[in-house]
């Protein structure tokens, strides 16, 4: 994008320029100098940086007002735009039929694809995994931790069954040989363009009615972390940055985790 079609569109999305700069990890000053003229001919990295946000947004965007994520597509808008060719509901015996290691969550009946995580995504979840792990070997604590792939069965009916990239479960009557039956205590999930849609909208709102405690969202491209504590009926979530020590509340911040050590 030329500079004048990025404050354009800018314009048109009613981007502030701390928002653009959040979603494209370009400085305020950078952004700001762009937008009054100051700077005339920005590096090549920020122009294709800027550009990806503002050229993107049709396909998964999301504001940061305040702070906070606000999704601009509704869930029924996103349900029929990426799934409007799976129109069957499915039950748990086709979903255990499926082939071994096929990436498919079941929420509501309906399959969803999940996309192979990258190695970025990957080695955040196996050192926050780690940590988790660490404080309960330590604690000698009832709690166990689990990594993806696992399958949770959310509600324990036919209908449900995710793979949340971590999660922490404290009462083992709820763990069977086969998977997690019932909510887990904790939920993390790791951001990447392909399932923020899914881990913001549609799984929030079933981890939430399952009865999820605590609900992590990691935002690798931001550097920041999300954290509802749902047994506290609080819908405005903490937000961290990596550099932070993000406390587990559902051990009373007893274990606190700082993203920037472990990445």
């Amino acid at each position: 994008m030329k500079i004048s079609e990025i404050i354009e569109r800018k314009k048109e999305l009613g981007y502030s320029v701390k928002k653009l700069s959040v979603l494209s990890g370009v400085p305020v000053g950078t952004i700001q100098k762009i937008m009054n003229g100051e700077t005339k001919s920005p590096r090549h990295e920020t122009i294709e940086a800027l550009s990806k946000v503002l050229k993107d947004t049709d396909d998964y965007t999301y504001k940061m007002d305040n702070d906070v994520f606000e999704l601009r597509e509704t869930l029924a808008y996103y349900a029929a735009k990426r799934y409007e060719n799976d129109k069957k509901l499915h039950t748990l015996e086709e979903y255990l039929a499926l082939p071994e290691g096929t990436r498919i969550e079941m929420i509501d009946g309906r399959f969803y694809k999940m996309a192979a995580p990258n190695i970025d995504h990957q080695d955040i979840t196996g050192r926050i995994y780690y940590a988790f792990l660490t404080h309960i070997l330590r604690n000698n604590g009832p709690c166990k931790t689990f990594i993806s792939p696992i399958d949770v069965q959310l509600f324990n009916d036919d209908k449900t069954i995710v793979q949340p990239d971590i999660v922490i479960v404290c009462n083992k009557d709820n763990i069977t040989h086969a998977r997690i039956v019932g909510a887990p205590d904790l939920i993390v999930e790791i951001l990447s363009p392909s399932n923020f849609l899914m881990d913001t909208s549609l799984k929030f709102a079933k981890y939430k009615m399952a009865g999820v405690r605590e609900y992590w969202i990691v935002d690798p491209n931001n550097k920041k972390v999300l954290v509802y504590l749902f047994d506290e009926n609080d819908l405005e979530p903490e937000m961290y940055e990596f550099d932070d020590e993000v406390p587990v509340g559902i051990w009373n911040g007893e274990c606190k985790v700082r993203l920037s050590e472990l990445i």
